[in-house]
């Protein structure tokens, strides 16, 4: 897709500097929300796990590791190719754009964790990404989608910020523009100045149940954080959505 050319998660993900920025994110949190996840899930040892949007692979790779067959897909080259050093007969990974589907009904469960969704310019891919997705579920299979909780995040978003990571000073700006959260990263490094964008679409509860009706996904549960307490719009981190084909 020449497309992807002009995307900033192609560019931005598959640079060295995404990892450097975000090598501190808490990850015994973020097992600790698998584990709770699964065992809701009543996953079983059999049954194929789809990590959508996997990045490197590390919350795959921890899947597996408990004893699921599991499958990441990611649109990074960089990131597949770093993470399929870690491929076992019941942990593989592959280079996939989410909006085409990726194997049809075959999975029991697919995971998009950690607001890895709303990436796309265009409103509409979000839902072609959707209906893929879907398909890759067997009929009764579950999906999870794990999203921020856009009004609480627009309400405390920090307008500017200084980080410094490996000796790389990087300048972030946040605001909302055209629908969208938008953080832009600026730093120098051996002598060059960079400049990378995030955008995410600030999609409320209501814009998924949209989404839901229209690739046909029955809402089972709605969690308000990573220890899956009930959703509250006014107070919750997350929005983290159960689906059921």
């Amino acid at each position: 897709m020449a497309q992807q050319e002009e995307e900033w998660f192609s560019t931005w993900f598959d640079s060295p500097y995404y990892h450097i920025l975000y090598n501190n994110r808490d990850m015994q949190e973020a097992q600790h929300f698998m584990d709770r996840l699964l065992a809701y899930l009543h996953a079983k040892p059999h049954e194929r796990i789809l990590d959508l949007a996997c990045g490197q692979g590390r919350h795959s790779i921890y899947i597996n590791q408990k004893g699921y067959d599991v499958t990441g897909i990611d649109l990074s080259a960089k990131s597949i190719a770093y993470a399929r050093q870690f491929t076992t007969p019941r942990l593989h990974f592959a280079l996939h754009d989410m909006r085409q589907v990726y194997r049809p009904e075959y999975f029991d469960f697919v995971l998009n964790l950690f607001t890895s969704f709303g990436y796309f310019e265009n409103e509409t891919e979000n839902v072609v990404a959707l209906a893929a997705t879907a398909k890759s579920l067997k009929p009764g299979g579950k999906l999870v989608i794990d999203f921020m909780n856009t009004d609480k995040i627009i309400d405390n978003l920090v307008a500017e910020e200084e980080k410094e990571v490996r000796g790389i000073n990087f300048r972030i700006t946040r605001g909302v523009e055209n629908g969208f959260i938008v953080k832009t990263i600026r730093f120098s490094d051996e002598g060059r100045d960079c400049q990378y964008e995030e955008r995410v679409r600030a999609l409320r509860q209501e814009d998924f149940m949209d989404y839901f009706k229209m690739v046909q996904l029955r809402l089972v549960d709605v969690f308000g954080d990573y220890t899956l307490r009930p959703f509250v719009r006014e107070t919750s981190d997350r929005m983290i959505f159960v689906l059921k084909k």
